[in-house]
């Protein structure tokens, strides 16, 4: 029997037992779905989440209070709630020092205000970023129009600003320059030097930014707060000895003593995307395990249909067999038959798991994937589902006496 006959005794075994076809497909579609929506979802949200970390720059990391992943174990706000905030001057003590860096950038930051221009008002969510000139490439912020910021905007505490793309957008009419222009941010007037290029969404956007000199950001919110220090690497070879340098300067001027931990926390791209790999392993792990435990009862599923099938097909066997085809030839049937089964279900279950998965990620505004290793190892596992439960009927199909299976009513 052809290959594409096996397929059509297939499909007329399916038809002819409806409702248990239909469960037997249904666990193995969950099974797969599972497996591809999940790892649709996260791929798409890691893609995401490493091109909005590139967003540090390359060779680059931070310094800041508190870890970027405030979790731990017992303990944890105990041991670092008292950590000093990093303040400015030991922000520029970090710059004196330092070298090898291209960028030292420092930055101080504040949300939830509105942003007005003539009688255009924002909602009450756009984030206030002080910083110096080197947080600008630090960061990765382009100059769309006008300029960036100079050292005298922070020396005469200028109030100039520097606008997102979504600041732009909101406030502006289509084609319209604003450079020149001035807004109205918590009582206070700035003027507009420069714009952003835009840099797209990461649970929300990252455009909404209103830039201002670092001092002059610490003249209206307080120095009361802590700052974050990023530091571009000249290159990769002298990253590691720039972050040891970083490491001893901030040591020094916050008094850490020896051989107790830092009082301060630093990442960068890498370890950031490390951590996420490891808080999503667990997710991985359990998908698998509901996978594997759908794709058992789809397998019994399989072997009890293609032992009916067995049984139904008795007599078909035992002239096939009595004409000359051989035991591997049945054997082949039926595994080809139980195989058909478990991967049509499979498909169906890719077929909704990356639907479901990309549906997530349109959701939260990230582009959507096509995990090909994820299929190709879901239609693999469809596969070797087939063959292992399919086996023992196709055994037993294989070794019926042509005699008595002629005779069979």
């Amino acid at each position: 029997m052809s290959r594409i006959e096996s397929i059509s005794t297939t499909l007329q075994t399916l038809r002819g037992n409806r409702l248990r076809s239909f469960l037997t497909l249904l666990s193995i579609a969950i099974g797969v779905f599972s497996i591809i929506a999940v790892m649709t979802a996260l791929g798409a949200l890691q893609n995401s989440i490493e091109g909005g970390l590139s967003a540090l720059g390359t060779n680059t990391f931070q310094v800041q209070k508190y870890p970027h992943n405030q979790g731990g174990g017992p303990g944890w706000h105990a041991r670092l709630r008292n950590r000093p905030d990093i303040t400015y001057a030991q922000g520029l003590a970090v710059v004196e020092r330092t070298q090898g860096a291209r960028y030292i950038g420092l930055e101080a930051w504040t949300f939830g205000y509105e942003v007005t221009w003539r009688n255009v008002r924002t909602n009450p969510d756009i984030a206030i970023a002080g910083e110096t000139p080197d947080g600008l490439p630090t960061n990765q912020w382009e100059i769309d129009l006008g300029r960036s910021l100079s050292q005298s905007d922070l020396d005469l505490t200028r109030r100039v600003v520097i606008l997102g793309a979504d600041l732009v957008r909101l406030l502006f009419p289509p084609s319209y320059n604003p450079i020149g222009e001035t807004v109205s941010l918590a009582g206070t007037r700035y003027k507009i030097i420069g714009t952003l290029k835009p840099e797209g969404a990461m649970f929300g956007s990252r455009d909404r930014h209103f830039v201002i000199p670092i001092t002059t950001f610490f003249e209206k919110f307080g120095k009361n707060r802590s700052i974050h220090i990023m530091v571009q690497a000249e290159s990769r070879e002298n990253f590691q000895a720039v972050q040891d340098q970083v490491i001893g300067v901030l040591r020094a001027v916050r008094k850490d003593r020896p051989g107790e931990e830092n009082s301060f926390a630093m990442f960068s791209n890498e370890s950031l995307i490390r951590e996420f790999n490891e808080m999503t392993a667990t997710v991985r792990l359990g998908t698998m395990a509901i996978a594997a435990v759908a794709l058992l009862a789809a397998g019994i599923g399989i072997m009890n249909i293609m032992l009916v099938s067995v049984t139904e097909r008795t007599r078909e066997i035992g002239v096939r067999k009595a004409v000359g085809a051989t035991r591997r030839s049945v054997i082949a049937q039926f595994l080809s038959e139980a195989v058909v089964i478990s991967v049509l279900g499979g498909l169906i279950g890719i077929l909704l798991g990356l639907l479901a998965g990309n549906i997530l990620a349109v959701a939260l505004e990230i582009d959507p994937v096509i995990e090909l290793t994820w299929i190709a190892t879901g239609i693999a596992a469809c596969c070797l589902v087939g063959i292992i439960f399919g086996t023992y009927p196709a055994w037993k199909a294989a070794n019926l006496d042509p005699i008595d299976a002629l005779r069979y009513e």
